[in-house]
């Protein structure tokens, strides 16, 4: 994209991925952002792709925080937190609970209610607000895509539960037109069942997390 080999308006969807994409230093995805944020060309492309109507964009882990870093080419993300440290200073890798929550996210329709296992692995996945007043408009918004829940189902803020810290749970946002989905957490490595630490005995090739990609693709179809 920055040499112009490769333009957006070719693709329909747009991933950021996790594992330290763009560089096993903290604040990667910061610099990831700023990348394009900095090279008009790169920018300009990237602006007509968030507002282009048929398409999608996921970002996951550092990928939400590079595209959260995005948020001024986004319609509707103005609100958006930052992603920065965890509380616990600490890298930190586990099998946690979700609950994905009623949004316009054209990845996790159909998904709404369910609380599922999902595996994270990030040390700066702490959700950040301007102030506490605005963490709490977002989080009675519909743009809340996911939050973490403890053993009891309830959303919570408790390490390790919660690994990051993040206020009222919050581990995934969506743009207002449900376009654009970012979340701390790695649906894609446990989207299989066998990639799974326990599953139930009735599932067969799939686990819980592959209907976010179907529903991508129903999207682009």
């Amino acid at each position: 994209i920055l040499t112009g080999r490769v333009a957006l308006d070719q693709f329909k969807g747009l991933v950021a991925c996790g594992g330290f994409s763009y560089g096993d230093v903290l604040g990667a995805g910061e610099g990831w952002a700023k990348t394009i944020l900095f090279n008009d060309a790169a920018r300009d492309s990237f602006q007509r792709f968030f507002h282009r109507p048929d398409s999608f964009t996921l970002g996951v882990c550092n990928g939400c925080q590079m595209v959260s870093n995005l948020k001024s080419l986004i319609p509707g993300a103005d609100h958006w937190p930052r992603f920065v440290r965890n509380h616990s200073e600490q890298f930190e890798a586990r099998f946690s609970l979700v609950r994905i929550e009623e949004s316009p996210s054209v990845l996790l329709q159909g998904m709404a209610g369910s609380h599922m296992p999902i595996a994270v692995a990030h040390g700066e996945g702490r959700a950040e607000f301007t102030s506490a007043t605005d963490a709490q408009a977002f989080s009675a918004s519909s743009e809340v895509a996911m939050r973490y829940l403890d053993n009891h189902l309830n959303v919570t803020e408790t390490y390790p539960a919660n690994p990051n810290g993040s206020p009222m749970g919050i581990t995934g946002v969506t743009s207002a037109d449900g376009r654009v989905t970012i979340m701390m957490p790695h649906p894609e490595r446990v989207c299989r069942a066998v990639t799974n630490s326990w599953h139930p005995e009735d599932w067969q090739e799939d686990g819980a997390w592959m209907r976010l990609f179907r529903n991508a693709r129903r999207f682009v179809d």
